[in-house]
């Protein structure tokens, strides 16, 4: 058991080292330094209160069920950061790319990628075809978090898992 966490753990290292080392290049350095801050917390609240209170129904009904679902699954997400308090990858791995002012705080799960797929899932559950667009910027948010220096895939891969699960549990209990 202790041979497959570590070879999982060498693997997390080694795509992580792929996304933060192989893909820079001008454009995407700006577009990742911009795109990651769809999963922070003035943007998907910002972004779910909009839509509850200005969007029409049925549309202000989905806002509200991400903000509920967004709100939720930052639990499980305290309560990791707390239990599992890994270090971020730039503090462990040398050589890592980061940018202005990364994070301190622990890395696991990753809260920005659990906040935009707690955002999308409602919208998506609602009007599937969503999904070819809201999906891939989720997604990029992701990626983003890897790039930037700040999550392993495994953090991002929780983080996804904990705010799609939130936010399907939200719509599938919604009164």
């Amino acid at each position: 058991m202790i041979r497959l966490i570590q070879k999982l753990k060498r693997l997390d290292q080694q795509l992580f080292t792929k996304v933060n080392s192989s893909l820079h290049r001008s454009m995407v350095n700006r577009w990742l330094y911009y795109i990651t801050h769809i999963g922070g917390a003035w943007f998907t609240i910002l972004f779910s209160l909009s839509m509850w209170l200005l969007a029409p129904k049925p549309w202000s009904t989905y806002g509200l069920q991400a903000g509920v679902a967004l709100a939720l699954s930052h639990i499980p997400v305290a309560v990791s950061k707390k239990t599992w308090p890994r270090q971020r990858p730039y503090l462990t791995l040398p050589g890592t790319n980061t940018f202005r002012n990364p994070l301190t705080d622990h890395s696991f799960p990753s809260g920005h990628t659990t906040a935009v797929f707690s955002l999308v899932t409602p919208f998506v559950a609602a009007c599937p075809v969503l999904a070819w667009v809201l999906v891939p910027v989720a997604l990029s948010v992701a990626v983003s978090r890897m790039y930037l220096g700040l999550h392993y895939p495994s953090d991002c891969l929780a983080g996804a898992t904990i705010g799609t699960a939130v936010a399907a549990g939200t719509v599938a209990l919604w009164p």
